[in-house]
């Protein structure tokens, strides 16, 4: 089978594919015949040694995967050959997904609703799980709050402001003026372009901030909490602040660390059938053109997610 591994840290041109045997599932594991494969921030920065999860290369970066199920290791019962699943995979440990086949644990899994085609799928769990960890697990928002959420069109915000609405938030978002119409359409109610405007002076006091930039961010968004309040950012950023500055300020600060969890994902697919999370596709890409989708979510233009297929 065909996998997408490196040998070195660099750039995207380090990434290659090579041909490598087909893995055997083990006990409680399943090898899952990819249908798709979700591309992240955190795969580029693993890539490139900024973020180094998986020690030194040779690996195969990638976590995100939806695909069917083609054989079971001993001891799973839960699933069974032709099964459609996704899942997120083994994080913050190899995923491997980045690859033709890729083994499974049964508890890392969930069984994909007919009505979500496998890119939306494969392009689902981390982002999502970040956004539902971060929102509900962590800053457990509760309707009438205001949430202000950054970086709102990219692949963790755009399911942050879905998330926030459905859980009866206003939400408030920054972006570029030109992704407010699109943020709009997922709910946001207040939509400020950082490039012409100071969200802290257009957001009003908020409940909570979900950080997906981190530095000055998490500083400046600190200022316009409201006593009690919470930010969240995603790990590994520089939050630009202590948590003995936030608590100077009455506030608390805290990083998600996203974790598997099909109860969660569960969650999340509950909140796709009912029609209030769209997850958007904004480049499909096929499995040898892995570098070009490195560049691509580099660039921290993109609005919605990135996904490979075989």
């Amino acid at each position: 089978m065909r996998s997408v591994t490196q040998s070195a840290f660099g750039d995207p041109s380090v990434l290659e594919i090579v041909t490598v045997d087909r893995p055997s599932p083990g006990p409680g594991e399943v090898l899952i015949k990819v249908g798709a494969i979700g591309v992240n921030p955190v795969d580029a920065a693993v890539r490139a040694g900024y973020y180094p999860l998986l020690g030194d290369p040779p690996f195969t970066v990638g976590w995100d995967v939806a695909g069917v199920v083609e054989t079971s290791g001993p001891g799973v019962s839960a699933f069974a050959p032709g099964d459609e699943v996704l899942g997120l995979l083994a994080f913050p440990a190899a995923g491997n997904t980045y690859a033709d086949y890729v083994t499974a644990s049964a508890n890392e899994i969930i069984r994909k609703p007919a009505g979500l085609d496998t890119e939306e799928a494969a392009a689902l769990p981390l982002a999502g799980l970040t956004a539902w960890q971060a929102l509900v697990g962590i800053a457990r928002i509760a309707p009438g709050q205001r949430v202000l959420i950054h970086a709102a069109a990219g692949g963790v915000g755009h399911l942050a402001v879905q998330i926030a609405k459905a859980r009866g938030a206003h939400v408030v978002g920054t972006a570029s003026a030109a992704k407010h119409a699109f943020l709009r359409e997922l709910g946001a109610d207040t939509l400020v372009d950082y490039s012409s405007a100071d969200f802290t002076q257009e957001a009003g006091p908020v409940d909570v901030v979900f950080d997906l930039i981190g530095g000055e961010y998490g500083e400046r968004s600190a200022t316009i909490l409201k006593p009690g309040g919470v930010l969240v950012g995603a790990l590994g950023a520089n939050l630009g602040l202590t948590p003995e500055g936030a608590a100077e300020r009455g506030v608390r600060l805290t990083a998600v660390s996203v974790r598997p969890s099909p109860a969660d994902l569960a969650q999340l697919l509950a909140l796709v059938e009912s029609g209030q999370l769209k997850v958007h596709i904004d480049h499909v890409l096929p499995l040898a053109e892995a570098a070009k989708a490195h560049e691509l979510i580099s660039a921290r233009r993109t609005t919605g997610k990135i996904v490979l297929i075989p």
